[in-house]
């Protein structure tokens, strides 16, 4: 088959996406219907080398890099072009659901599949991308797979980052390395000719209004702080009120000046202490220690600096007794996708009779990365009741192969208007 725009791409296979889906689910599967995958465990490890299988059984080259990142690559008619790279991550949250970030991966197999069974070539080679750690859960911070990939953060410090057990993702990465024996190495920074990911919205919007497809404008973006409150331990029933630090009551007047400083009339300003953990943790002893976590995110690059520059002395003021230090672990502008990736999945959308809206992601994803390395874009696509990093997060078939369906089609056109 010699064409390869959108009008000669076939439907994708619903039942067979589905069943991915599912297959996939199996590796971390918790009992209450979701998914515990930390990056590179050994369920993450044994799910990407059942996909690196299937990229064998196609004879397609699998490839995997210093951080641990795997791709998939369907040979091109020119392949001294750059690769059309699609794709997500794996791993998810402690009590993740089964479709946040896999999604995107298997809505990129499944298109490179239907144009296997099509004969569809195209002149850029395609590439299926797993990348590696999005999450952060296990090794920090979070989405470095992508931000090393690109040039945004250096190797070194990363791969020497340990979990909480002490092994380093170096280990974890040559662990990957046996297991999918098969991968070559892939050098960081191979160009890219564009780059798509698909992902469930992880907001209610598209359910709400019943689209099908949501094109993302942006990623806001944000910053993310740890707070240390060093007080002093004693004895809970012997030390009065005005002879204790009491790590945890200043922590607790830090939060609500937080509260406040983050406040928004508008609901716009994302603040969130995700974790939160208290010293010795014993119920005679006075609170030594507290430490927490802050997530800030916004779409406006000004309100980014002018709020998140308060934290620091807004943590210390409100400490009446106890020493306070913070540290910021992250820094990330919004980032605006290209209005031209947007038009094409907007096309593509129109040419298979789904309905769209345009929308900014308030999610980080490994995108924000790529689009400073080549022109990238989103797509998203419904999930029930907007509910993610959550055990009940679903995203129903019909969905998922509409999604699949813009990805296949996007590619498609992208491969024809950049080679022209």
């Amino acid at each position: 088959m010699s064409r390869h725009h959108a009008d000669a791409m076939p439907h994708v296979n619903t039942d067979r996406l589905w069943q991915w889906h599912m297959r996939m689910a199996r590796f971390g599967a918790t009992g209450r219907g979701g998914v515990n995958r930390p990056a590179l465990s050994t369920d993450d490890i044994e799910l990407h080398k059942q996909i690196a299988l299937w990229a064998r059984e196609r004879k397609f080259d699998v490839e995997i890099d210093d951080y641990g990142n795997q791709f998939m690559r369907r040979p091109g008619t020119d392949e001294n072009c750059a690769p059309l790279v699609s794709g997500s991550h794996s791993d998810s949250q402690p009590t993740g659901g089964r479709f946040d970030g896999i999604s995107g991966v298997l809505a990129a197999l499944e298109a490179v599949e239907v144009m296997e069974e099509a004969r569809i070539r195209t002149r850029h080679p395609l590439e299926i991308v797993i990348w590696n750690n999005e999450e952060g859960v296990r090794f920090r911070p979070t989405q470095m797979g992508s931000a090393v990939y690109a040039g945004h953060a250096r190797l070194g410090p990363l791969q020497a980052a340990v979990d909480p057990q002490g092994v380093s993702l170096e280990t974890e990465v040559d662990r990957l390395r046996q297991a999918v024996d098969f991968a070559s190495e892939r050098s960081l920074g191979k160009p890219f000719a564009g780059y798509l990911e698909l992902h469930i919205e992880q907001g209610p919007i598209l359910e709400e209004e019943q689209i099908d497809i949501g094109i993302v404008t942006s990623i806001q973006g944000t910053r993310k702080f740890e707070v240390q409150i060093l007080g002093e331990a004693a004895h809970a029933g012997t030390t009065p009120s005005r002879n204790r630090r009491d790590a945890l009551v200043d922590a607790v007047n830090v939060v609500k000046a937080l509260q406040i400083l983050f406040y928004d009339p508008l609901d716009l300003v994302r603040f969130t202490i995700g974790q939160f953990e208290v010293k010795p943790g014993a119920l005679a002893v006075v609170p030594d220690n507290v430490f927490f976590t802050i997530d800030f995110r916004h779409h406006e690059d000004a309100v980014l600096k002018s709020l998140g520059d308060q934290v620091k002395a807004v943590c210390e003021d409100a400490a009446e007794r106890c020493n306070v230090s913070v540290t910021e672990t992250r820094n990330a502008h919004s980032e605006n996708f290209p209005k031209s990736v947007q038009k094409i999945v907007e096309t593509a959308c129109s040419a298979r009779g789904y309905t769209y809206r345009y929308l900014p992601s308030g999610a980080g994803h490994d995108a924000r990365y790529l689009n400073a390395f080549c022109p990238s874009g989103m797509v998203f696509i419904p999930c029930r009741n907007g509910i993610s990093h959550n055990e009940a997060e679903y995203a129903d078939p019909a969905a998922l192969a509409k999604g699949a369906q813009i990805v296949a089609d996007t590619l498609l056109m992208l491969d024809e208007q950049l080679a022209s």
